[in-house]
Parts: structure tokens; sequence; C-alpha cells
């Protein structure tokens, strides 16, 4: 049987990415309580494109 619960699957995607020109994007998947955090996952992690450290923020 399944788990039942308040987890879901969210994109992240790197905000500074779409300013700098380059072509891809870095997206990661990772999930979230949507019980606890109702709002928008911001998380901090690595884009290999730019090869810094970003702000990814959850899209849809």
């Amino acid at each position: 049987m399944a788990k039942k619960g308040n987890r879901v699957q969210v994109i992240l995607e790197c905000t500074e990415h779409k300013h700098s020109g380059q072509s891809g994007t870095s997206r990661y998947i990772t999930t979230k309580n949507k019980k606890n955090t109702p709002e928008r996952l911001e998380l901090k992690k690595f884009n290999p494109i730019l090869k810094k450290v970003t702000v990814h923020k959850e899209i849809k």
C-alpha cells in the first residue's frame, strides 16, 4: 500500500540562470510537507552550469 500524507514533490529552478544568458537550466526535484510549508520553497543549491551556489525557487 502507498503512504498517504501531506508530502508532495516539487521542482526547484535556478533564479540567476535565466538572467545569465547561458543555455540550459538548473533544476532539482525534492519533497516538502504541504501542511507545514504552504508557501513556495526557496533553497540555495549548486548550479553546475554557473559553477556556484545560487537560489533555487519552487515552480508551478
